[in-house]
């Protein structure tokens, strides 16, 4: 007989129904052939002297299983597994392992190089080289989760919790096309706004209803990375041009306008990501210009405009759109915590509503409670007072990080200043490569990461970009000690 007694075991600690429980131990023994089709099953009495329970848990699990198609009761005989079910095929034991822990699937799919290794779980006591994010403990979880509460408890709430618009919430669209008007210099309404999940799906958006196979994209030398790969993932051809103190080199993309027809332009105008270098006035309007004459799109991403230390922040070239040729892509994630997928597309009406189709097959809407508490969190102006706040703070991390990399790392790296954002573009000298640093810093709990992606280009320039804003200052101290002495020990190897 089969060991029923050691074979099935309850855990009366959880919430699941005792019955579920052993219907759910079958269906796996089933499952795993362990107990064939065709096999008859103890009686309930039987067995439920055997795993000490009421009779009637018994019953109700050889129900269960009857009911899901996994046993068939035949009258004056008994419970029987269904024969109908086919014998599972029996895998080696290295096959079973591997199945176990699902290492490998048991189908072929199609594998994209152009995308970067996943994120790695981070380990207690090491320090995680970013590229420039907020401090999430500097969110206003307070303030959010008020608003978000006084929301959830309207008695109208339940007109949100259905299907509704791929657009986003239109609540939230009114109240950005106020802010974005107000604060930014934009000439917008609601039908001109799509909310995105973050400033990323907007730039896949985009890409989608731009590019084809071979259609040319333009992009800095150096650039953010992922927006190469989106655009390497449309099979588009991506042509670069200069960057250098005074952003994108406008010239160059004139002249290459001149041999070739392009579809669009990429450009992070306010803080040029990585260099956090801004473009230029005289730049932004020829670049203007040049996308009416030569009619292609400018994808402006406009990820950290919120941070300026120097001085006010420079309108977008989405403020001087007459010509309806810039998309402008926005968020929330970077000002407030990544974990608020809320983000914007701001284009031509015609674009948004295309757009707006097509989001409605990766992700049929966003979050409209969220949505509503973010549309709330800027109209009573939560978000400005947050902005400000977290001004302060920044500008002093800025001002630390640099004075010590200045102090303690100058032989080893040089950089400007930046005028705001929340990185540093650091170039190792050349006699040492980030492959170096890299390795030498995981033994001082420093993880650098992939340093490889700020140079896709392959213009061997050295450089990383490393963000300052998401340390205290006890935490920028500690990492600048970690970086210092990374950098020792293998100027000592030398």
């Amino acid at each position: 007989m089969f060991p029923y007694k050691t074979s099935l075991k309850f855990n009366k600690s959880i919430k699941e129904p005792l019955y579920l429980q052993l219907a759910n131990q079958f269906i796996l023994l089933i499952r795993e052939g362990k107990i064939i089709p065709g096999t008859k099953l103890v009686g309930s009495r039987t067995l439920a002297d055997l795993l000490k329970v009421h009779r009637k848990t018994i019953v109700a699990c050889y129900e269960e299983l009857l009911l899901q198609g996994w046993v068939e009761s035949v009258p004056k005989k008994g419970t029987f597994v269904n024969k109908k079910l086919p014998i599972i095929q029996k895998i080696t034991l290295t096959n079973a392992t591997k199945a176990f822990k699902r290492q490998n699937s048991g189908f072929s799919f199609y594998e994209n190089n152009h995308l970067l290794k996943k994120i790695t779980e981070k380990r207690n006591g090491f320090m995680y080289v970013n590229d420039g994010t907020s401090d999430t403990r500097l969110t206003p979880t307070e303030e959010i989760a008020r608003i978000y509460r006084k929301i959830a408890s309207k008695k109208n709430i339940y007109t949100f919790l259905d299907y509704n618009s791929t657009h986003g919430n239109i609540k939230l669209r009114e109240v950005l096309a106020m802010y974005l008007n107000n604060s930014r210099g934009l000439k917008i309404t609601k039908e001109n706004i799509l909310i995105t999940r973050g400033s990323q799906m907007g730039m896949w958006l985009s890409s989608q209803l731009l590019l084809k196979e071979n259609d040319i994209i333009v992009v800095g030398e150096t650039n953010y990375s992922s927006a190469d790969i989106t655009f390497q993932y449309q099979k588009a051809q991506i042509k670069r041009v200069s960057v250098d103190e005074n952003g994108l080199v406008i010239d160059q993309l004139e002249k290459f306008c001149k041999k070739q027809s392009i579809k669009a332009v990429y450009i992070t105008s306010h803080h040029h990501h990585p260099t956090t270098v801004t473009l230029s006035a005289e730049r932004r309007i020829h670049l203007l210009n040049l996308a009416q004459k030569y009619n292609f799109a400018i994808i402006e991403d406009d990820y950290d405009y919120d941070f300026n230390y120097n001085h006010a922040p420079i309108l977008p070239l989405a403020s001087h759109n007459i010509s309806g040729n810039v998309i402008y892509i926005g968020s929330v994630c970077k000002t407030v915590a990544p974990v608020f997928r809320v983000g914007y597309l701001v284009a031509s009406e015609n674009f948004v509503n295309e757009a707006a189709k097509l989001r409605g097959y990766i992700d049929r809407q966003g979050d409209a409670l969220l949505e509503l508490t973010f549309a709330e969190f800027i109209k009573s102006g939560d978000l400005d007072r947050h902005i400000r706040k977290l001004m302060k703070i920044y500008l002093q991390r800025r001002d630390l990080f640099c004075k010590l990399l200045k102090e303690e790392l100058s032989d080893y790296f040089q950089f400007n200043v930046p005028k705001g954002g929340m990185a540093v573009w650091l170039r190792l000298n050349k006699q040492y490569s980030w492959t170096q640093v890299s390795e030498e810093a995981i033994k001082h709990k420093l993880v650098i990461g992939e340093w490889q992606r700020y140079d896709l280009a392959n213009k061997k320039h050295n450089g990383i970009r490393i963000g300052f804003a998401s340390y205290t200052k006890e935490e920028i101290i500690q990492f600048i000690e970690r970086l210092t002495a990374t950098c020792k020990s293998i100027k000592k190897a030398l």
